[in-house]
C-alpha cells in the first residue's frame, strides 16, 4: 500500500490565515524604510516591522507570522514603523 503523501504545515500560519482570510502581506521598500514587512486585513495594520540589519527575509517572516499571531489571539498590534 502507498503512502499518501501531504504538503508540508505551512512555516507561517498566521500569515496564511491571514491570506486565506482577504488579508495582506507587502514586503520591501516602503520610503521612507528601506526595508519592511507589513501585514493588515481589510480594516487593520495587524503589524508593521522594519528588517533589522543583516536580517534574513526567512527571520522577518517569522517575526511577522509572530506579531500576526498576537494581533489575531491578543489584539496586540506592532508598528515598528510609526511607533
Amino acid at each position: 500500500m502507498m503512502s499518501k503523501n501531504t504538503p508540508p504545515a505551512t512555516p507561517w500560519p498566521n500569515i496564511e490565515e491571514l491570506i486565506d482570510n482577504g488579508g495582506n502581506v507587502s514586503i520591501g521598500d516602503i520610503p521612507p524604510v528601506p526595508c519592511a514587512a507589513v501585514a493588515a486585513d481589510e480594516s487593520v495594520m495587524l503589524a508593521a516591522l522594519l528588517r533589522r540589519k543583516g536580517e534574513s527575509l526567512i527571520n522577518l517572516l517569522n517575526r511577522l507570522d509572530e506579531a500576526v499571531g498576537k494581533a489575531f489571539n491578543e489584539q496586540i498590534y506592532i508598528d515598528e514603523i510609526n511607533g
